[in-house]
């Protein structure tokens, strides 16, 4: 097989373009199956759950410089996949899949996916949050590999910028930390940077030390066309 390897992932709230949308013929022809393997190569940080959806090029889940969506916010902030998953599944013109994993990606662990996607639903986007942040996520809007391919993509994180990064237990959810000595609790400390741009870690100026922060890419994706 041919590997093909992007080393900075360019993450594309939810952008609707002019394209057109696909019809039943397009949805009858896509019917390939792709694995995706998600590595979590963050030492310090967990992924919440992790979505994927395929879907044409009319739509992207996230443009950096701008405001994200009210759904990417909820996953961001607090890795809620719900929302951004009912908005998809509600666009079957563009949206062939949504499929999210359960459980969190721990540091060195790889969570396997599988999905539908082909014909003129080429693309395929992936976002999880990262734990403790406050709303940092990683993500991805690629073209899906064709025969023979293995995509390989190492993705930096993002910063939602709906949040202030205060790095305080009270401020971020997620399951028992030491540095909490309990879980966190996700409250809301106000409005962060008002666009999508490149995360700048965990600083130390909270309740969570430098040991959290990341200076690489903080994922792994690897993308192979099954069936």
């Amino acid at each position: 097989m041919k590997a093909t390897m992007v080393t900075l992932a360019v993450a594309l709230g939810l952008v609707v373009s002019g394209h057109p949308a696909a019809d039943d013929t397009a949805h009858a022809q896509a019917g390939s199956t792709y694995e995706i393997k998600i590595t979590n190569l963050a030492p310090g940080q967990s992924l919440t759950p992790i979505l994927a959806a395929t879907h044409s090029g009319a739509i992207t889940l996230f443009l950096p410089g701008t405001p994200a969506s009210t759904e990417l916010k909820m996953l961001a902030e607090g890795g809620d996949v719900a929302p951004l998953t009912a908005l998809l599944s509600g666009m079957p013109a563009t949206v062939m899949q949504v499929v999210s994993g359960s459980g969190l990606t721990t540091p060195g662990v790889t969570t396997t996916l599988s999905i539908m996607g082909g014909g003129t639903f080429d693309r395929v986007s992936l976002a999880a949050m990262l734990i403790p942040t406050n709303d940092a996520f990683v993500g991805i809007d690629t073209t899906l590999p064709v025969d023979g391919e293995v995509k390989v993509i190492y993705a930096y994180a993002y910063d939602a910028g709906t949040e202030v990064n205060d790095e305080t237990c009270a401020s971020i959810p997620g399951p028992s930390y030491p540095e909490c000595n309990g879980p966190g609790s996700g409250g809301a400390p106000g409005n962060g940077e008002g666009a999508v741009v490149i995360s700048n870690g965990i600083r130390g100026i909270g309740d969570f030390g430098t040991d959290r922060n990341w200076n690489n890419p903080v994922a792994r994706f690897t993308i192979v066309k099954t069936s």
